[in-house]
């Protein structure tokens, strides 16, 4: 273990993040009584130029008016290069105490953070809010990916990445069938054997571009979430990128339509067996510890110090979903 200690972000519950347009409020008590564990009311991609001042009025209407549980809840702001950007961040931080975190779009340097750090401090300042807000940052463009390591640093605020394959795919003139979706042209052949015909395995176009950013959430105690699927009438496709990004390391995935949630919460919720094995793992370390053992076997399988911080975490996330 390196002498380097990084603090972990604040803990939350973030399997499932569903996108409400703030231009539509009529969405919003049908997401409040939805099964999403984070909701971003959304002032950017998915609100149009002339409805972007009604859907800040929306937003902040929403959030002081309903009762939204123990979700999570967030607004995604303008960028910082549109006029749109600060009001964003003025009249809902000072309007809405129930708001937890906001989504910084289309980071790519640090400095993207710390203005909107030193915006919201001065807010809370003056408004004396109780609850500190935290930082959700989409890297979504090969400026972002490029400093992704430097932004993870930026600020004390920030708790998550995610990762925007839409506008990552465009900044990089990638080709693309659909968001978040494979390409057939993104494979290899198999050796040439004889005559016969070669086998052609499709591979993964978002592979290094998820993993780089996971890294880096990582290393440095954030949490790392999977972004957009587009094609929300294809729950397979859906479930099938949300078990890639949880295999990678990934804590949730973002839900464009509300029949995505439970696809979510499904994939990153531990099953009862790996909660089981997490079980059985702390118990034997304990043991182990009483007996003065560095490592013990389990099931024939060593098990030693990164096993058991592995299980911890998990069972502190089965805990969180009353598991």
């Amino acid at each position: 273990m390196s002498f380097t200690l990084i603090q972990q972000a604040t803990p939350r519950l973030h399997r499932s993040e569903l996108a409400v347009p703030g231009s539509n409020p009529s969405l919003f008590e049908k997401a409040a009584k939805g099964a999403a564990d984070i909701i971003f009311l959304d002032l950017e991609d998915a609100v149009a130029p002339d409805d972007k001042e009604q859907a800040r009025k929306n937003i902040i209407q929403g959030l002081n008016d309903l009762d939204w549980g123990s979700k999570v809840m967030m607004i995604r702001i303008n960028g910082l290069d549109t006029h749109y950007a600060y009001r964003d961040v003025v009249d809902v931080v000072e309007n809405c105490p129930r708001l937890d975190m906001i989504l910084i779009p289309k980071t790519g340097v640090p400095q993207d953070v710390y203005a909107i750090d030193m915006l919201v401090t001065q807010i809370e300042q003056y408004k004396k809010r109780e609850k500190r807000i935290g930082f959700e940052l989409l890297i979504e463009t090969a400026l972002g990916m490029a400093n992704v390591e430097a932004i993870a640093q930026s600020s004390k605020r920030v708790e998550a990445m995610s990762f925007g394959v839409a506008d990552y795919a465009a900044s990089t003139r990638a080709r693309t069938m659909g968001i978040g979706a494979p390409h057939p042209d993104y494979g290899i052949l198999a050796d040439k054997e004889g005559d016969g015909p070669r086998a052609y395995y499709w591979n993964d176009p978002w592979h290094y571009a998820l993993s780089r950013m996971m890294v880096a959430c990582r290393a440095y105690g954030l949490r790392p979430i999977d972004g957009p699927f587009g094609d929300f009438s294809d729950p397979d496709g859906y479930t099938a990128a949300a078990k890639r990004a949880a295999v990678l390391g990934f804590e949730g995935k973002w839900a464009i339509h509300p029949s995505q949630v439970e696809l979510a919460n499904k994939v990153f919720t531990p099953s009862e067996a790996e909660v089981t094995k997490a079980k059985r793992i702390v118990a034997a370390m304990k043991q182990a510890a009483k007996e003065g053992k560095g490592a013990v076997s389990l099931d024939g399988r060593l098990i030693d110090i990164a096993s058991i911080r592995q299980a911890e975490a998990l069972l502190n996330k089965a805990a969180a979903m009353g598991m």
